[in-house]
């Protein structure tokens, strides 16, 4: 995106997502980004090479872990960069949203802009109960610690680069996007929230939310990294 000059990244973190990758990418905006970096988290059915077809940039991380191939991407983003998007790889989220977020990052307005599946618009069965629970038992919690509502740990986000770099991030899978949240507040950036519209999966399997035994131990993790925040404040 070259917006008023400011080159921006959007990382797409992505394991075994063959079936939708191809769509998601398709559906990203010309212009829109300076960058698209395909985080391949060490998948084993093409999703990489799909990705590259689609001429965007991937890296390939084999351990797993969303944290990880966060990071991963993150290292292969140019230091002259004003911003990074994140984004899921299922085709949930509608990458024309990033513009709504990144014009609060533009305007001076905000560092971290978090896109809220909660006040937006999400789909029925986007959702489930125990992503609410555990939206709500997180985010409570960090109103009582940090005094911050936050209303939602929704991947897609947008972050000035110097920011996020600064935050010193280390999660290397499920407490990612709540450390980034918990350290945007320890360190006093200006963070805001806008709806944003979240579909359900277009295909392929989710990794988390649809495996039962997967969201307990990403609950765990959150609240983990939560509790480690707040006793070492």
């Amino acid at each position: 995106m070259s917006e008023r000059g400011q080159a921006v990244a959007l990382v797409i973190p992505a394991l075994n997502e063959a079936p939708v990758i191809g769509a998601t990418l398709a559906r990203i905006p010309p212009g829109m980004f300076a960058r698209v970096i395909v985080a391949d988290n060490g998948s084993t059915d093409g999703t990489g090479d799909i990705a590259r077809t689609a001429g965007v940039q991937v890296v390939r991380i084999e351990e797993r872990g969303y944290g990880a191939a966060c990071l991963a991407a993150i290292a292969a983003i140019p230091d002259d960069f004003s911003a990074v998007v994140f984004m899921q790889a299922d085709g949930s989220e509608d990458p024309a949203d990033a513009q709504r977020l990144l014009s609060l990052l533009f305007d001076g307005r905000a560092d971290l802009v978090l896109g809220s599946r909660v006040l937006g618009n999400a789909a029925n069965g986007a959702l489930l109960p125990h992503q609410q629970f555990g939206n709500w038992l997180a985010t409570t919690l960090i109103r009582w610690i940090w005094c911050h509502a936050y209303s939602d740990l929704g991947p897609f986000r947008a972050i000035r680069l110097d920011a996020l770099r600064a935050l010193g991030m280390r999660d290397r899978n499920y407490g990612w996007t709540v450390e980034m949240q918990v350290k945007a507040l320890r360190r006093g950036l200006r963070v805001m929230e806008v709806p944003v519209d979240y579909g359900v999966r277009v295909a392929g399997e989710n990794k988390v939310s649809g495996n039962w035994k997967a969201s307990f131990r990403a609950g765990v993790k959150i609240i983990s990294v939560i509790a480690r925040a707040a006793w070492s404040r």
